[in-house]
């Protein structure tokens, strides 16, 4: 089963939000895939965990992100996402959507 990771900080008001939208991609593309958030409290944790903000959603391990693996800035802080739709604090829904298909392919 596909692994979804959400990491976001405490107060972030934005990953309540992408785990609802995360849920209705997956129900909507008949995938199966468990969700698990990842509070992530610390400086030191964000850089260990190669946390790019709040919040992060990571299939399988890698981020849904476009070219996120080339990011090294790491912390504690809001992340906002340049999508085919403008700025957004939320990661577009074909991402999401093209992790989770490449993840089901590779199983």
């Amino acid at each position: 089963m596909t692994r979804v990771e959400l990491l976001y900080f405490d107060g972030c008001p934005n990953h309540e939000p992408l785990h609802d939208r995360v849920r209705e991609l997956i129900s909507a593309h008949d995938l199966q895939a468990t969700i698990h958030t990842v509070p992530i409290a610390s400086e030191e944790e964000a850089r260990a965990r190669r946390f790019l903000g709040s919040p992060s959603l990571r299939i399988d391990g890698v981020d849904v992100e476009p070219d996120a693996d080339a990011r090294t800035d790491f912390g504690i802080k809001c992340r906002l996402f340049v999508t085919p739709q403008g700025l957004r604090g939320m990661p577009a829904d074909a991402w999401t959507v093209a992790a989770l298909k490449r993840a089901k392919t590779h199983r």
